[in-house]
């Protein structure tokens, strides 16, 4: 949003920005969509797929123009109802897009089991907790905040 609502063609910045998110978006559905793992086939009809990443850019263009164009709370309600509705249809129209053949087996699927992906997602969050609370514990409460400045201040002479 910074980007587009600061630069000198605005217009310019809001495609390039709608591109580029909504691109973004498709990206990250389809790469988890990637991720999974079955025995049998899985295809896609480039049609839908196509009109999904438009959807997709044309829904981010929207949010990023209405980021910066929208300031009524009825209004951003609106847009974000309308903006949801858009990622909805972005999403099943990708998901229509798939046809898959499920080709029953008994061989174990390829992937992380459920300790190589809960550990680091384990380690990731408890490290972001321990350095949160050991940041707000080592926080200064408002009463140092106001000695340390109180103390900071040069001394005033009551001689006159």
């Amino acid at each position: 949003v910074s980007a587009v609502g600061y630069s000198r063609d605005r217009t310019r910045a809001l495609f390039l920005g709608g591109l580029t998110t909504g691109l973004g978006v498709a990206s990250m559905h389809y790469l988890g969509m990637a991720a999974v793992r079955l025995h049998g086939v899985v295809a896609y009809d480039p049609v839908l797929v196509g009109l999904s990443v438009l959807i997709a850019v044309v829904a981010a263009t929207a949010a990023l123009w209405a980021a910066l164009n929208i300031k009524s709370p009825v209004a951003v309600t609106l847009a974000s109802l309308i903006m949801g509705a858009a990622v909805s249809s972005m999403h099943y129209t990708g998901m229509f897009a798939v046809s898959v053949s499920v080709a029953p087996s008994a061989a174990p699927l390829p992937g992380a089991t459920a300790m190589q992906f809960i550990f680091p997602l384990a380690v990731g969050l408890g490290s972001y907790l321990f350095l949160t609370s050991a940041f707000v514990a080592l926080s200064p409460t408002t009463g140092e905040r106001q000695a340390s400045a109180s103390a900071q201040r040069p001394i005033e002479s009551t001689a006159h």
